[in-house]
C-alpha cells in the first residue's frame, strides 16, 4: 500500500524548526511513506494560529529558518522517497527523489538562503492571498 505524509515547515514556531525537522525525519523514516509533500506555514486572518500570533502566544519562524528547517529535514530522512516541496506556500519550490537528489536540493536551498534576503522572502509570504 502506498501512502504519503505532509510536513509543514514553520509549524513549530520560531526557534523550534531544527528539532521539529530532526524528530519528524526520524519518524517519517520509520514509517517510510511513498512520497512526502512539504508546505510552509502561512497564517491567514480568521484562523486560530493567526489570532494566537496577534495575541503574542505564537511566534512564527522566519523565512530563512523555514528553509533551514527543510534542509535539516531532508538531510535527516533515511529512506527512499519522493519529496515535493513545490506548492505556492514554499518560497523556493523543489522536488527530489531521495536519497539520490539530497545533496543537490540541500545545496540549492542553501544558495537561496545565501543570496535572497529575509525581507524579500517575507514579502512573498505577505502577498499570498490563498494557497489554492
Amino acid at each position: 500500500m502506498e501512502y504519503y505524509f505532509v510536513y509543514m515547515t514553520g509549524l513549530a514556531g520560531k526557534g523550534r524548526g531544527y528539532w521539529n525537522a530532526v524528530n519528524s525525519a526520524e519518524l517519517f523514516s520509520q514509517l517510510n511513506p511513498y512520497f512526502i509533500s512539504v508546505d510552509s506555514l502561512t497564517l491567514f486572518p480568521d484562523t486560530e494560529l493567526y489570532r494566537m500570533e496577534r495575541e503574542g502566544k505564537f511566534t512564527p519562524a522566519g523565512e530563512k529558518e523555514r528553509m533551514e528547517e527543510l534542509q535539516v529535514f531532508i538531510k535527516n530522512l533515511q529512506i527512499r522517497t519522493h519529496l515535493f516541496a513545490n506548492s505556492s506556500s514554499n518560497f523556493y519550490p523543489v522536488t527530489a527523489y531521495l536519497p539520490k537528489d539530497r545533496d543537490f536540493v540541500v545545496s540549492e536551498l542553501q544558495h537561496v538562503c545565501d543570496t535572497v534576503s529575509e525581507d524579500e522572502m517575507a514579502e512573498y509570504r505577505r502577498n499570498l492571498k490563498s494557497l489554492g
